[in-house]
C-alpha cells in the first residue's frame, strides 16, 4: 500500500473501532488491516491505537494522527478531482438512508428525476427511522430530521420541517375544539414514543418566541408515523405532525388543523456525511439535488 492508502486503513479502523468491521467496509482481508496499521505505526514511530478483545481505539498520539490523516486525505482527494469534476459524469452506487415517511411519499417517487439527470449512479435507498453508522453500514449521507448529536460528521443543514397540531372532525364532535394550550387540559392525545428510547414526547409550542411544554394524558401510546396518524384518523386524539405528512387527509376533510397560532417549533432537516465522502462528486450532486425536492416538497 502506499502512504494514503496506509493513511485510509488507519482513519476507517479509528471509525469502525473494529480491524475486522474497517475490513468489511473497505473490502479487504483483516490481515491486511492489520498489517497496515503495523506498517504506518512503525513509520510515525508511535503507538496509534489500544487494542484490547473487545474494542480498538486510538491512543492520544493517534487521535491527533487522525486529524491529520483526514485533511490529508480530503487534500489528495480534492487535487485528483480538480479537472475530473468538470470533465465527466459522476458515477458509481450512492448509498443513502432517509427517514422512512420522506424516503416513501417523498423521495421515491421523485427519484427517477435524479436517475434521469445522472444516468450512471446508482441508488441504494435505505428507508428507516433508526439511527444508522455511516462508516460501519457503508453509507453515503443520511437524511436527519431533528436536533443532532455531536457526532463528528460533515453536517449539511436543509431546511426546517413545519409541524402542524391536527385531529378528526369525530375527535373535534365528542371533545370540541381546543383554542389554546389553555385547553389541553380537557383534551387527549395519541402519545408517541421515540423509537430509539421509549421516552414519550411531551405535547410543544412555541409563546413569544419560548418553546413550552406539557405532558397530555392519553390512552394510546405508538412509535411510529403510521400509527400515529392511523390512531388520529381514528378520533383517538390530537397528534404534532409535519404538515407534508397528513397534507392528504387535510384536503380529504379526514384530519383538521388546531391551535395555528401555537405550533410546536420547526424541526431541522440535515444532510450528514462522513469525513471520507465529504468530497465525493455523487454525494454532491445528490445533495445538490436533495436540497431543491425537500425545499419544493416539503418547505412550503
Amino acid at each position: 500500500m502506499d502512504r494514503i492508502d496506509l493513511f485510509r486503513v488507519f482513519t476507517r479502523v479509528v471509525e469502525c473501532s473494529s480491524f475486522t468491521r474497517a475490513a468489511d467496509t473497505l473490502g479487504i482481508p483483516r490481515s491486511s488491516v492489520s498489517a497496515a496499521v503495523q506498517e504506518l505505526e512503525s513509520r510515525v514511530g508511535a503507538r496509534l491505537l489500544h487494542r484490547t478483545t473487545r474494542k480498538v481505539s486510538p491512543t492520544q498520539d493517534g487521535t491527533a494522527f487522525y486529524d491529520r490523516c483526514l485533511r490529508v486525505i480530503a487534500d489528495v482527494e480534492d487535487t485528483e478531482n480538480l479537472f475530473r469534476q468538470t470533465a465527466a459524469q459522476p458515477s458509481g452506487k450512492l448509498r443513502i438512508d432517509v427517514p422512512g415517511r420522506i424516503g416513501r411519499l417523498i423521495i421515491a417517487p421523485t427519484l427517477p428525476e435524479f436517475l434521469d439527470l445522472y444516468p450512471q449512479i446508482d441508488i441504494d435507498l435505505g428507508v428507516t427511522d433508526r439511527a444508522v453508522n455511516l462508516v460501519e453500514d457503508s453509507v453515503d449521507c443520511v437524511l436527519r430530521v431533528g436536533p443532532l448529536d455531536d457526532s463528528g460528521l460533515i453536517a449539511r443543514p436543509i431546511g426546517r420541517l413545519l409541524l402542524i397540531n391536527v385531529a378528526s372532525p369525530a375527535y373535534l364532535k365528542r371533545h370540541g375544539n381546543p383554542e389554546s394550550p389553555d385547553d389541553l387540559g380537557d383534551h387527549w392525545a395519541v402519545n408517541y414514543a421515540s423509537p430509539s428510547n421509549g421516552r414519550v414526547e411531551d405535547w410543544e409550542w412555541v409563546e413569544h418566541d419560548a418553546l413550552r411544554t406539557m405532558p397530555m394524558r392519553g390512552r394510546v401510546t405508538v412509535n411510529s408515523a403510521e400509527a400515529y396518524i392511523a390512531c388520529c384518523l381514528a378520533g383517538l386524539g390530537l397528534i404534532q405532525i409535519p404538515a407534508y405528512d397528513v397534507r392528504i387527509h387535510l384536503d380529504a376533510g379526514e384530519l383538521v388543523e388546531v391551535m395555528p397560532s401555537h405550533r410546536a417549533e420547526a424541526m431541522p432537516m440535515t444532510l450528514l456525511y462522513p469525513h471520507r465522502q465529504h468530497l465525493s462528486r455523487r454525494v454532491q450532486v445528490f445533495a445538490d439535488w436533495l436540497e431543491a425536492l425537500l425545499k419544493r416538497q416539503l418547505l412550503k
